[in-house]
């Protein structure tokens, strides 16, 4: 590390980042995109190289887990260029992990590349595997193309862990279905709230929102469960599930509150930094990474006065049956 490490004003170390690295996305999911999307002019994308030197920045300052994001990564031009590129601060040991956050539309064509870029695990976005409820929470995706992806992905030697977006009326009789598939394959299977990001017109999220507290008892009922103290830099806590052996998260923004332990910050493809996902609050670093292109100590400075500037937590709450604490943007802007 060259300089001294990223504290926030609560003694959190900030080790992790997240990248958004484009926009756009091959997929609209309901909960994530608007179904006509006006994306950004490419003028005021970071570049690849941009890109480079953000992260490493961020690197030499004590990140050591990058996690790439979209929208969708793998639709970003010469996307595994810049994977090659940082694969170096693996080599160098500064960085622990590079993974990134896929709906799995483009890993038959990359998965390989990926791994001998230094990838080890990939998250993969699937809600649910009947192809036309696919279809429908997709609007444009294809589940069987997905399916292909997951497996060249562990072909490659990828370690694969599923996100499922617990949606009420949509996946709740999935998941035994679900959870058994992942079992059948050796994946992980993480459950994620569903968070009130975003104008998505007629969706409602409070009837959407299905409680993971209430998750958690649907697999009581069928499996015996213990309770994992390990964590994995993430918000996510874990059980395993005895009978399958596999691990089952639960990221539960609003059921259950995991600021206490943040050790995040998000960076948007434009170079915007928020520190928190369930706020607005984000500091521009594209104009110092633009204005002094030689030299990064301006850059260094407005990283460290945003992380300064980091909340103690983020203001979603369903208790009233409203969407309390909604912020404007789409999550795909901040990639989640």
């Amino acid at each position: 590390m060259t300089t001294p490490p990223l504290i926030d004003p609560f003694a959190r170390a900030i080790t992790y980042l997240r990248v958004s690295v484009t926009d756009r996305c091959d997929f609209r999911c309901v909960y994530c995109m608007a179904e006509n999307m006006t994306f950004l002019p490419k003028k005021e994308l970071l570049t690849l190289e941009e890109l480079d030197r953000m992260c490493s920045t961020f690197v030499g300052m004590g990140v050591e887990k990058l996690r790439i994001t979209g929208g969708e990564p793998l639709v970003r031009r010469d996307i595994m260029t810049f994977f090659r590129s940082m694969s170096r601060h693996l080599d160098s040991g500064a960085l622990k992990e590079l993974t990134l956050t896929t709906n799995g539309s483009q890993l038959a064509r990359f998965a390989r590349d990926l791994y001998e870029a230094g990838v080890r695990r990939v998250n993969v976005s699937l809600d649910t595997l009947d192809a036309d409820k696919f279809a429908k929470v997709t609007r444009w995706g294809r589940l069987g193309q997905v399916l292909k992806g997951i497996d060249a992905a562990l072909d490659a030697g990828l370690k694969v862990k599923i996100n499922a977006v617990a949606l009420k009326g949509f996946n709740e009789e999935e998941l035994p279905a679900i959870t058994e598939w992942c079992a059948d394959k050796g994946m992980d299977l993480t459950w994620i709230e569903v968070m009130p990001m975003g104008d998505l017109g007629n969706e409602d999220r409070v009837g959407q929102y299905w409680s993971l507290e209430d998750v958690r008892k649907t697999y009581a009922q069928h499996y015996a469960l213990t309770d994992l103290a390990e964590r994995t830099g993430g918000p996510a806590r874990y059980v395993r599930l005895e009978e399958t052996g596999q691990k089952i998260g639960f990221i539960t923004p609003l059921s259950h509150n995991f600021c206490e332990s943040c050790n995040r910050v998000r960076l948007t493809c434009t170079g915007e930094l928020y520190m928190c996902l369930g706020q607005d609050d984000m500091a521009d670093l594209r104009a110092p990474l633009r204005d002094y292109p030689n030299d990064n100590r301006a850059l260094q400075e407005a990283i460290r006065a945003a992380i300064g500037l980091k909340p103690k937590g983020h203001d979603f709450d369903y208790s009233r049956r409203r969407a309390d604490g909604q912020v404007a943007r789409h999550m795909s802007h901040t990639g989640g």
